[in-house]
């Protein structure tokens, strides 16, 4: 029997449930950081609407656009998006950009 395993795009290896090995040493480090107390409200893969749904001129519905970023908490009363990545694709780089010109009172940060 042959098994067909589809590689990942990037070359990333999923562990843990995560994206990549990158990915997966931030969440330790940060969920060590949050049981210190140095980090608060961390959530994963947290949704951000960049761009809300709505009708064009013929009445149909656009979806929202969405940003999702890996983690987001609190450090010393700011708030943090961080994104953990090995490769920008054109659409990333664009969503960062949205995102960053929506939510100008969240710190964004790229590891």
């Amino acid at each position: 029997m042959l098994l067909n395993f589809k590689k990942n795009k990037y070359g990333n290896k999923k562990v843990n449930g995560y994206d990549s090995k990158k990915e997966h040493r931030r969440s330790l480090q940060l969920k060590q950081l949050q049981k210190e107390r140095k980090i608060s409200k961390l959530e994963e893969q947290k949704v951000f609407v960049l761009q809300e749904s709505f009708k064009n001129n013929q009445n149909k519905t656009i979806r929202a656009i969405k940003y999702i970023v890996d983690y987001y908490y609190i450090e010393n009363g700011i708030e943090v998006a961080e994104d953990v990545k090995g490769f920008k694709t054109d659409v990333y780089k664009i969503k960062a950009k949205l995102f960053q010109k929506k939510y100008p009172n969240i710190k964004f940060i790229e590891t």
